[in-house]
């Protein structure tokens, strides 16, 4: 997991030892994200027309990590985007595919990613067609052998979940219950979106529990009382409480979004970072 756990007077058994005394832990004993991440699709209007130069604004706000999605990137000079990126301190763990990109273009794909020195492909959604018993069944096994081809190449895979999986039911069965039971657990992970699994009514704190061991990263967006999307600490969702529930401890990757940023962009994932650097749990 992402954090960075500082305890007082230097261990684990200081803080142990002034609890057992009834003196109260300090707050700088509690868990923070070390590497705030970005979903590039956040800001990908701007990330299009300057890749390089937005790359360069998202560092100097403190981002540290990135995630590609949207904005044309794949169709870019990836050895130019991980040069800028090695410049500005700036590392990209996974990369969000197509699924038709993975039927037909896989070993693109995967030299893509390498390129951008990415661990993990991440497949961010299905389209419609795919939303059926018949046609998600068959789109899980091609799930798994992504999954699986993909570890012979050194390579990681998740899927990244928006409302439909929790609110389409087939057969009274949701489409992510079917994710979860249908794919295998050692193979694919979960990028879990907080906001999108709450939009669809799932309880998220039991949802990450159950996903433990399976979560490899989370999508940051908060949620307004009128449902909205928003800048992290705009909203409502408790994230503190969420990221440290036992199912959170081995989440690698902490990506702020927001698929809805108003423009010009950049104020709003400053506030989101902010937020995200001052958070303990």
């Amino acid at each position: 997991m992402m954090i960075d756990r500082r305890n007082m007077l230097g261990g684990v058994g200081s803080v142990a030892a002034l609890a057992l005394a009834g003196l109260s832990v300090s707050p700088a004993a509690a868990a923070r994200i070390k590497a705030i991440g970005l979903q590039l699709y956040t800001i990908r209007d701007i990330f299009a027309k300057d890749p390089v130069g937005t790359l360069e604004k998202v560092a100097r706000i403190g981002y540290r990590e990135v995630e590609f999605g949207g904005g044309g990137y794949d169709t870019m000079d990836h050895a130019m985007l991980r040069k800028a990126m090695d410049r500005f301190g700036l590392r990209a763990p996974s990369i969000h595919v197509g699924y038709d990109q993975l039927l037909q273009q896989f070993d693109q794909l995967v030299a893509m990613a390498k390129t951008l020195g990415a661990d993990t492909i991440v497949l961010p959604s299905m389209a419609t067609e795919h939303r059926t018993e018949q046609g998600w069944t068959a789109a899980l096994a091609n799930f798994n052998r992504f999954a699986a081809d993909l570890k012979k190449v050194g390579l990681g895979f998740a899927y990244h979940n928006h409302d439909f999986e929790f609110t389409t039911r087939p057969g009274g069965i949701s489409l992510y219950d079917r994710l979860i039971a249908g794919t295998d657990p050692a193979l694919v992970k979960i990028e879990l979106d907080i906001y999108w699994a709450a939009f669809a009514g799932a309880d998220v704190a039991a949802l990450i529990d159950r996903l433990a061991g399976r979560l490899y990263s989370y999508h940051v967006k908060d949620m307004r009382a009128d449902r909205s999307m928003s800048a992290v600490g705009e909203g409502t969702i408790d994230f503190a409480a969420l990221f440290k529930l036992k199912g959170s401890a081995g989440v690698q990757h902490f990506y702020v979004e927001n698929d809805q940023a108003p423009a010009p962009y950049l104020p709003d994932i400053t506030t989101s970072f902010k937020t995200l650097r001052a958070l303990r749990f």
